[in-house]
């Protein structure tokens, strides 16, 4: 049921990606204006992610979760009705409010009931999960998009959310070991002790500089795809996304490895990796920007599988708002990944975009170095 959730949950988030150059048609758009109806989802996730945590300690975690999931069938739905583009990305900003519901109390409450190495290999297949999830919202748009038009593309994926809420609200066993927590002052200064936590604002730091990556690739290399020499079909960029597919492979897997080489060297072993893949990418072959994107791809879902355990494991008081802090972080940096990389894009094409993420991924080595080696034992462990 846990990789159910995380497949919902993102079945939405990216799925406007694949038809971005035919949306782009439509509306006589700019690749940044384009590109924001994808930042905006993201941007939204960031803003109430945090909030979305306190709510969650309050209120418990299945209800907020199955309210978010039927929240999201709402604004899918409206946007194969949207008449200008600023009205899509309004929709697509309305479906970004209701993901945190997901996403945040998700990890929240699989760090209440499973324990130790329980919550890596959770993590892992929640991520995996995640990972099908955009895979198959970008593949269902882009071949609906082809056979329907965008618009029914999205009419598809209202549909499916829709049977997903109430999936889970009929699977999802409820919480055996929450337990509320509505006072407020007491989450303020449970804010200000996550905020002082220099490891914890380093975290937080680098996940804004994975989702970047993930953001500023996956949008951009669209628009690189459908020009010439490439000139790939909506269906083309959605068979393209089947790269996703290795992270559901490789995703499952990460929890071992990370106990293996440890948080750090996974980290940048991982980031390494991505920018090696994005390179790749810049060879004039389809088999060769294919491959780079499958190599960038799995770096970054090993390095957030990473993230998302190391705070799982480390934060013992207000893991929910710990986690909304994270992922507005995290979204903060899809939101700027979708602007800046596009910006770079209308600038130097797609080496530019390339230019800019790699120099965030090495920014997010460079935190990693400083801010997370691993920690010394306490002076009471080592005895």
């Amino acid at each position: 049921m846990v990789w159910v959730i995380g497949f919902f949950a993102f079945l939405n988030v990216y799925s406007m990606q694949a038809v971005l150059p035919m949306v782009m048609r439509d509306f006589g758009a700019t690749p940044v204006q384009a590109g924001a109806t994808v930042g905006a989802t993201v941007l939204a996730i960031a803003l109430v992610s945090p909030f979305m945590g306190m709510l969650s300690d309050a209120l418990g975690r299945k209800r907020i979760l199955c309210s978010a999931l039927f929240a999201l069938s709402l604004p899918t739905a409206l946007i194969a009705l949207a008449p200008t583009l600023g009205s899509i990305v309004l929709l697509r900003f309305a479906q970004g409010l209701a993901v945190p519901g997901i996403v945040v109390v998700l990890i929240a409450y699989l760090s209440e009931e499973f324990r130790g190495g329980g919550v890596a290999r959770m993590t892992s297949t929640y991520v995996g999960g995640t990972v099908m999830g955009g895979f198959c919202g970008r593949f269902i748009t882009g071949h609906g998009g082809d056979l329907l038009g965008w618009r029914g593309a999205f009419v598809a994926l209202a549909a499916l959310n829709l049977l997903g809420a109430l999936w889970v609200l009929w699977a999802l066993p409820a919480s055996r070991h929450f337990v509320p927590n509505r006072n407020v002052r007491g989450a303020l200064q449970t804010l200000g002790r996550h905020l002082r936590n220099r490891r914890f604002v380093a975290i937080c730091a680098l996940g804004f500089c994975v989702l970047f990556s993930l953001v500023g690739c996956f949008t951009y290399v669209n628009l690189y795809l459908a020009e010439p020499p490439f000139g790939l079909s909506a269906a083309g960029l959605a068979n393209v996304f089947c790269v996703y597919l290795l992270g559901v492979v490789v995703t499952p897997m990460a929890g071992r490895f990370i106990l293996r080489l440890g948080f750090l060297r996974s980290v940048l072993c991982t980031l390494a990796l991505s920018a090696c893949g994005l390179l790749l990418t810049l060879l004039p072959s389809l088999v060769g920007v294919i491959a780079g994107l499958a190599l960038c791809s799995c770096g970054v879902f090993i390095c957030q599988s990473a993230t998302i355990s190391h705070i799982a494991d480390n934060v013992t008081e207000g893991r929910s708002l710990a986690t909304g802090i994270y992922y507005l972080s995290y979204y903060a940096g899809g939101a700027s990944g979708a602007w800046l990389a596009g910006l770079a894009f209308e600038g130097w094409h797609w080496g530019g975009s390339v230019l800019c993420i790699i120099l965030f991924q090495a920014l997010a080595c460079a935190i990693a170095l400083r801010y997370l080696q691993p920690q010394a034992p306490t002076a009471q462990a080592a005895a």
